[in-house]
């Protein structure tokens, strides 16, 4: 079974990557946070730094690309090839409300007979390969079928599955009984993303459907960077390897951003899952959540037991 980390915006960078990877490591491949072309499919350096192949070596990387026009994800496609790409995933998940006005991430779910004539338009013309990272729905698990029905029209390398309308965001509990019509009916390779926190629940999964190709851990992993290990079958995150870990990336990013202040804010968005191990640590997460100055978060953390 193959294991994936999966991209969240602004945390999973090639910074956080590259030190996962020399510390904890144990996925089989990473995927980037998505890279939105524009229309006028204009594509800067800028835009494609995240992904430059010296920054992520040993990463197996996996670029992500949220569009829904055929001609700006045709540009897009050419000038990744030129970096040595030849595979690319498509973003229809993204619940964010900046993201769902444009009919882009999940908000292209609102319009299938859209999505299927834009998949028609990049399979019509692709070399590479492709796959799809999508909800089930946008706000009803009625969708679902017709949704798996489109992707089943179209050639995928694979298709990953957040069993959550866009909807509930992240509330609630993963929708089981669609994910298992899916995995029934799909004919394109299944991977399985959502609510995996645990190797626990990683094994209740692969039980359950043993013919998956896959498995994605997004948050899990950012709160337990060693949980692909465990996974594994190695030992079980420390607080001192977490604190350590920690202390790399606060070290890596200072020396991109040259500033403690967004260095800081970087790792409290990461630090708001990893407190997820320590729930009776009220004191050192309402400290982490107020601290203000780098030196003085990295000392709360050293706290931990």
């Amino acid at each position: 079974m193959k294991l994936y980390f999966a991209p969240l915006e602004g945390i999973t960078t090639c910074v956080y990557r590259n030190a996962h990877l020399k510390y904890f490591g144990g996925c089989d491949a990473y995927y980037a946070p998505f890279i939105t072309p524009s229309d006028n499919e204009r594509i800067t350096l800028k835009t494609l730094r995240d992904i430059i192949p010296d920054k992520n070596e040993g990463q197996n990387l996996k670029v992500q690309i949220m569009s829904n026009n055929s001609k700006s994800f045709a540009g897009f496609m050419t000038k990744i090839r030129r970096l040595g790409y030849n595979e690319i995933n498509i973003n229809l998940g993204c619940p964010s409300g900046t993201v769902i006005k444009r009919g882009r991430g999940s908000g292209f779910l609102r319009t299938p007979d859209l999505l299927d004539k834009f998949l028609y338009e990049i399979f019509s013309d692709a070399d590479f390969k492709i796959t799809i990272k999508t909800r089930i729905g946008f706000d009803s698990c009625s969708e679902a079928e017709k949704l798996i029905d489109i992707y089943n029209k179209h050639p995928l390398d694979l298709l990953i599955v957040h069993p959550r309308l866009r909807a509930e965001l992240y509330k609630g509990f993963p929708h089981m009984e669609i994910f298992d019509l899916w995995a029934h009916k799909s004919a394109n390779p299944l991977c399985y993303n959502g609510d995996i926190f645990s190797a626990d629940d990683f094994r209740r999964i692969c039980a359950a459907y043993p013919e998956l190709d896959s498995v994605m851990l997004g948050r899990g992993a950012i709160a337990n960077p060693a949980i692909f290990r465990e996974i594994r079958g190695g030992k079980p995150l420390d607080a001192s390897e977490l604190v350590e870990f920690t202390h790399i990336l606060a070290d890596e990013y200072n020396e991109v951003l040259k500033s403690d202040g967004y260095t800081l804010n970087k790792l409290k968005e990461i630090w708001i899952y990893a407190m997820w191990n320590y729930p009776h640590e009220k004191k050192i997460e309402k400290l982490v959540r107020k601290a203000n100055k780098l030196g003085d978060f990295l000392k709360i953390i050293g706290g931990l037991k």
